[in-house]
C-alpha cells in the first residue's frame, strides 16, 4: 500500500495497545509520529573492555554468556535474574586482558524473567551497554541494553578487527574512518524474541552490526505511563522503513549509497503492512528515492541550496536515526527553517489576500461623534493613545479592510480606543460590533460604552447580545441588529451564530482576540449584504513582546499602547511560600485590614474541587480557546491531572492553569508534583481561619451559569461578598475598582504572562494594591527562578519576553512537543528572530515572482495546513 504523511497509525500498526497510547499523545498519523520530535539525543556511547570500566560511566562492549541463574527473592516478591559473561574476544581486539562481569535483572513478573532467560542462555553472544556499579566486589550491571547476536558467522569477537586500532582512544573506531558509524547502518528494531516453543530469534547478525547499534546517538521523546521512549522511537523507526528509508542519513550529507549495509526491517508483530518487502532485493538508492517521493520537500529547491539544507525526508531520518549529534543538529536547524519560511509565506499571503478585498470607508466628518467623545472624556488620553487613535482614524478611511492589532496594558485605555474608532464607523453611517469572550465581560462593556455615549448627539443606540439573554430579549437585539441602523453592538459568541445579522457591519472589533478563532473572526465577514469585508481591530492585554508580534501578527498592523492613564498605582508582589506559616498568617491578616476598609479581594485557584481530574474547568476560558490550547495539548508533554497523575495537557488546561513549564526526567517522563488547590478546598479552609470571622465569601467558577456569575461579580462589587475565590475566570476583563488586593495559589504553576494578566485585575481604583504569589517551588529551581520575574518587574512585554525564554525550544502557538495541530514545534521566536527574518525576506521575494505559488504545490499545501491548525495566533500560550 502506498504510504503518505496523512495515512493513519491504526492502519499501520498492529498493536492496538499502541496505537491508543500514541494518540493519547496526539500521534494520530505518520505525519504526526514524524514531526514528534525528540527532546534531546544521546551522546555515543564509548566501546570499553571489562578492566576498561569506570563505575558510573556508560560503556558498551561484546561478550559471551557463561552462565545464568534464576534467584526468587524470598524477603520479598520477585525474581532477580543473574548472568556471568565473559569478553576475552572483545578485549583481546582492545589489547587488554579479558575479564567477567554480572548483569543483574529484578521483576515481579515471571514472564519477563523467563524472556529474559530464553534470550541469555550459556553460550549466547551478546552485546552489552549500560552503566557499572560495583557490587560484593565484582563488576555489576544493573538492567543493561543487551542485544543478542546469531551464532555461526558472528561470534564474539567476529568483525572487531577494525576496532582494535582505535582501542588506544577508547571510542572503538572503524579503521581508517573519523566517525566509527559513516559507514554501518544502525539497525531498525530489533527482532522481538519468539514466543515458548519457538525458535529464537537475535537482535542482530554480527557483532560489528550490534556494537554499532548500542553506540550510536540515540533520540529521546517525552514519554507517558503507556509508552516509553524506547517504543516511540521503535515505531517510528519502522514507519520510515515502511516509506522506503534502507540506510541511514550519513555525515556527508547525502542519504547512504549501495555500499552501505542494509537496515533490518520492524517485525510483523510490531507492523502489519511492510512498504516494498515483496521485493527483498530494494537497494539503497531506490529505498532513498522512496522515501524522498514519500516525504516530497515542502521548501523551495532554490531556498533549499542557498541554505544548504538537507531535503525534508533526509532531515527526518536524520532526527529519528541520527548518524551523530551533529547531523542531529543539521536536521533540526533545516526543520526548523522550514517551519519559519511556511509561516511567513502564510502570513504573507494573508496579508496580501485582505488588501484585495473591499470596505467600507469611514472617513471622519466635521463636529465628528468621535471628537465629541474625546472632548466628553474626564480625563486627557495619553499620547499613545492619541497616536493609535490616529493611525486607525486614517485605516478606517480607505476602502480596504484595517487589520490592526492593539496590544496594551491592563489598564492601559484600549477600551477608549476602541470606541473612538467604532463611532467614527457609526458616524458614516454604519455598525460596529464588539466581540468579548465571556457574558461578564460583554455587560461590562455594555454598560460602560452606555454610559460614555449617552451625553452625543445624535443618540448613539448601544445593543447588548449574549446567549445567555432571556429570548424576548435576544430576539429584540438580533432584530436591532438586523435593521441596520447604525449603532454600536456588543457581544459574546452570540456574534458568530447564524441568526445574527449586521448587514451594514463595517467595523468589528475583538476584546482578548485570542479566545476567538480565526475561523469565528472570518464568519462576521459574511454579515454584511453586500459583499464587503469589515475593518477589524483585534486588542489583547497578553503581553507580547516586539519580536513576537512581528513574527506572528505579519498580517497586521501593530500599535502599542505602553504608557497607563494617571492615577494608577503600580502593584506590589509578593512572593510566599505555602510553607512559611508565619508570612500566610500575616499576608491573610492585611487582607482582612484592606476587607475592613471597604476594599475587595481575589483568591485565584487552579481547580474547582478537590476530587475534580479533569473537570471542565474553573478557567471560564470560552470553548474556542479550549478547544485550542487542546489542540496543542493532546501533547507529548504529559501534563499532569488535579491529583498529581498523568494525564493529557488538555486535562490540566480545562483545569484552568496555563501550565507551560511540565518538568521532565531524564527519560522524558513527567516529574510527579503536588496537587493543585481548588476553590471550594480553600474556600471552606479560608472561612475557618480567625482572620476572617465575620466576612462573607463568594465562589466563582467557569462552570457557573452566566446568571450566576453576573450576580457574583454585582455582590462582589457591591461588597455583600467581599472576599471571591474563583478560578481564572476573572483572568480577562473583570473590572472591580475596589478590589487591592489578589491571591494566587500555585503560582508556580502557571505562565508568567498569565500571572501578569491576573495581577491586573486589581488596583484598577487608584488605591495602593498587593499580588500575593502562593509558591511550593524549590529554592533555586527554575520556577523559583520564574517567580522572581514577575516580582520585580510591572513591564508587560519584559514579562513576556521571559516567558519565552524560559520555555526554551517551545514555540508560542503550543508546546514545542505538543503533537497536536500545531504546525510550529521548532521555532523559537526569542532566538531564532534572525531566522525568521531571512525566511520573510525570501518569502517575500517567492510571493512576487509566484503570488498563488503555482509552482510550489508541497508549499502551498503546507502554508493551507499552517493557517487551518494554528486559528489561537500567539495569545493562546
Amino acid at each position: 500500500m502506498s504510504i503518505t504523511m496523512d495515512t493513519t497509525l491504526a492502519s499501520l500498526v498492529t498493536n492496538k495497545r499502541r496505537v491508543s497510547a500514541l494518540k493519547s499523545l496526539g500521534i494520530v498519523t505518520v505525519g504526526d509520529a514524524l514531526t514528534y520530535y525528540p527532546f534531546r539525543v544521546t551522546e555515543p556511547v564509548p566501546l570499553r573492555a571489562i578492566r576498561e570500566a569506570a563505575p558510573g560511566q556508560q560503556m558498551a562492549f561484546a561478550a559471551v554468556i557463561r552462565d545464568m541463574r534464576v534467584v526468587p527473592m524470598n524477603a520479598r516478591r520477585g525474581y532477580r535474574l543473574e548472568a556471568t559473561v565473559d569478553d576475552a574476544d572483545f578485549a583481546r581486539s582492545r589489547r587488554v586482558p579479558g575479564s567477567t562481569a554480572r548483569l543483574t535483572f529484578f521483576s515481579y513478573r515471571k514472564s519477563y524473567v523467563d524472556w529474559v532467560s530464553m534470550r541469555l542462555r550459556a553460550g549466547t553472544s551478546v552485546v552489552v551497554s549500560g552503566m557499572p556499579s560495583e557490587y560484593m566486589g565484582q563488576l555489576q550491571f544493573t538492567h543493561p541494553e543487551i542485544l543478542t547476536v546469531a551464532p555461526g558467522s558472528a561470534g564474539a569477537g567476529a568483525g572487531l578487527e577494525g576496532y582494535a586500532r582505535g582501542a588506544a582512544s577508547g571510542n572503538g573506531a572503524f579503521a581508517g574512518s573519523t566517525d566509527p558509524y559513516a559507514s554501518v547502518q544502525s539497525a531498525y528494531p530489533p527482532a522481538a524474541a519468539a514466543s515458548s516453543g519457538a525458535a529464537l530469534k537475535y537482535d542482530a547478525d554480527t557483532v560489528q552490526e550490534a556494537l554499532t547499534r548500542v553506540c550510536r546517538p540515540r533520540p529521546v521523546y517525552h514519554a507517558s505511563s503507556r509508552i516509553s521512549s524506547e517504543h516511540i522511537h521503535e515505531t517510528i523507526l519502522g514507519l520510515l522503513w515502511m516509506m522506503g528509508a534502507r540506510t541511514s542519513s550519513t555525515p556527508d550529507g547525502q542519504l547512504a549509497g549501495a555500499g552501505s549495509a542494509g537496515i533490518v526491517a520492524p517485525t510483523t508483530d510490531t507492523i502489519a503492512v511492510q512498504n516494498g518487502e515483496e521485493n527483498s532485493g530494494t537497494t539503497a538508492e531506490s529505498g532513498a528515492e522512496a522515501l524522498s517521493q514519500s516525504i516530497p520537500d515542502v521548501l523551495p529547491e532554490s531556498v533549499r541550496k542557498a541554505k544548504n539544507l538537507m531535503h525534508r525526508a533526509e532531515a527526518f531520518l536524520a532526527i529519528h536515526d541520527p548518524a551523530s549529534t551533529t547531523r542531529f543538529k543539521e536536521a533540526i536547524g533545516t526543520l526548523r527553517y522550514e517551519e519559519a519560511f511556511v509561516s511567513q509565506t502564510s502570513l504573507l499571503k494573508a496579508r496580501s489576500h485582505a488588501h484585495k478585498s473591499a470596505a467600507h470607508s469611514c472617513p471622519l466628518v466635521t463636529d465628528s461623534l468621535r471628537d465629541q467623545f474625546i472632548a466628553s472624556l474626564p480625563f486627557s488620553l495619553t499620547a499613545g493613545q492619541q497616536q493609535v487613535i490616529h493611525d486607525i482614524a486614517a485605516d478606517l478611511a480607505h476602502d480596504w479592510p484595517m487589520q490592526r492589532l492593539l496590544q496594551g496594558e491592563v489598564g492601559s485605555g484600549k477600551t477608549v480606543v476602541a470606541l473612538a474608532a467604532m463611532l467614527q464607523a457609526v458616524d458614516a453611517g454604519y455598525q460596529a460590533v464588539l466581540v468579548a469572550p465571556t457574558q461578564v465581560l460583554a455587560e461590562q462593556h455594555a454598560e460602560t460604552i452606555g454610559r460614555m455615549v449617552e451625553q452625543l448627539k445624535p443618540a448613539i443606540p448601544v445593543t447588548l447580545l449574549t446567549g445567555g439573554m432571556k429570548l424576548a430579549a435576544r430576539r429584540k437585539a438580533l432584530a436591532a441588529a438586523s435593521s441596520g441602523e447604525p449603532g454600536i453592538i456588543v457581544a459574546t459568541h452570540a456574534a458568530f451564530s447564524k441568526t445574527f445579522q449586521a448587514p451594514h457591519l463595517a467595523l468589528v472589533v475583538i476584546d482578548e482576540q485570542h479566545r476567538f478563532g480565526v475561523e469565528q473572526r472570518e464568519s462576521l465577514n459574511a454579515k454584511t449584504d453586500d459583499g464587503t469585508t469589515p475593518h477589524l481591530l483585534v486588542m489583547t492585554a497578553t503581553p507580547i513582546p516586539r519580536t513576537a508580534a512581528m513574527t506572528w501578527f505579519g498580517d497586521l498592523d501593530i500599535s502599542w499602547l505602553t504608557e497607563l492613564p494617571g492615577g494608577r498605582k503600580p502593584i506590589r508582589t509578593v512572593v510566599v511560600n505555602e510553607a512559611d506559616a508565619a508570612t500566610m498568617g500575616r499576608m491573610f491578616a492585611h487582607i482582612r485590614a484592606r476587607v475592613d476598609a471597604g476594599e475587595r479581594a481575589y483568591i485565584v485557584c487552579p481547580r474547582i474541587d478537590a476530587d475534580d481530574e479533569g473537570n471542565e474547568g474553573g478557567s471560564g476560558v470560552s470553548a474556542a480557546a479550549g478547544s485550542a490550547r487542546g489542540r496543542a495539548a493532546a501533547s507529548g508533554s504529559s501534563a499532569r491531572t488535579a491529583a498529581g497523575g498523568r494525564a493529557t495537557r488538555a486535562a490540566a488546561d480545562a483545569i484552568g492553569i496555563d501550565d507551560p513549564y511540565e518538568t521532565f526526567d531524564e527519560n522524558g517522563e513527567t516529574v510527579a508534583r503536588p496537587p493543585l488547590h481548588a476553590v471550594a478546598e480553600i474556600a471552606d479552609r479560608l472561612q475557618k481561619l480567625p482572620q476572617f470571622q465575620g466576612i462573607r465569601f463568594a465562589t466563582l467558577t467557569g462552570r457557573d451559569k452566566d446568571d450566576v456569575k453576573t450576580q457574583v461579580m454585582a455582590d462582589f462589587a457591591g461588597g455583600e461578598t467581599p472576599i471571591l475565590v474563583s478560578t481564572t475566570v476573572i483572568e480577562v476583563g473583570v473590572d472591580v475598582k475596589q478590589a487591592s488586593c489578589i491571591v494566587i495559589f500555585d503560582a508556580d504553576r502557571y505562565g508568567l504572562s498569565q500571572l501578569h494578566q491576573l495581577r491586573g485585575r486589581v488596583g484598577r481604583g487608584g488605591t495602593n494594591s498587593w499580588a500575593f504569589l502562593i509558591s511550593r517551588a524549590e529554592p533555586g529551581s527554575p520556577a523559583e527562578q520564574r517567580l522572581e520575574v514577575i516580582h520585580h518587574s510591572l513591564d508587560g512585554a519584559e514579562i513576556a519576553q521571559a516567558d519565552l525564554e524560559f520555555r526554551g525550544a517551545g514555540d508560542v502557538l503550543g508546546d514545542a512537543q505538543s503533537g497536536g495541530k500545531s504546525s510550529l514545534k521548532l521555532l523559537r521566536v526569542v532566538k531564532d528572530a534572525d531566522m525568521i527574518a531571512d525566511a520573510r525576506t525570501r518569502a517575500e521575494q517567492l510571493l512576487a515572482a509566484d503570488p498563488e505559488l503555482a509552482d510550489e504545490v508541497q508549499l502551498a499545501g503546507a502554508v493551507l495546513d499552517f493557517t487551518r491548525g494554528n486559528e489561537t495566533f500567539l495569545t493562546s500560550s
